[in-house]
């Protein structure tokens, strides 16, 4: 895993109203949902920032387009900003453990899209 995404805390310590779905409707869609994983298409357009949320359950993480992001954690405070990348290619899936409190601004003229795969077993 990426150290950049080391932004984890006790789960039990997350409130419901900052899940991804509640906390950041605006950016995260169910594409599939069933009692063992949950699909979601995240979306950032290009120069807007979405709210603080966390992802509780674990996942498998896919850029499918990718766009120049800065990754704030709960506290405000930047963990990472990614490379502005002139020929997008699709990343390789990636492992992502419950992710506490952050929030993304994609500073890029393009829109960042993700896929996660929420597993709940």
């Amino acid at each position: 895993m990426s150290k950049e995404f080391e932004v984890h805390m006790n789960e039990s310590a997350w409130p419901d109203e900052l899940e991804a779905l509640v906390a950041a409707p605006e950016s995260h869609f169910v594409l599939f949902e069933n009692e063992s994983v949950r699909v979601l298409r995240v979306i950032v357009p290009a120069g807007t920032t979405e709210p603080l949320h966390v992802h509780p359950l674990p996942s498998v993480m896919i850029v499918d387009e990718p766009a120049q992001i800065r990754y704030f954690d709960g506290d405000g405070s930047m963990v990472f900003e990614s490379e502005r990348r002139e020929v997008l290619t699709v990343q390789p899936p990636q492992w992502m453990p419950p992710e506490g409190p952050h929030w993304l601004e994609n500073i890029d003229d393009r829109d960042y899209l993700a896929y996660r795969m929420e597993l709940k077993q």
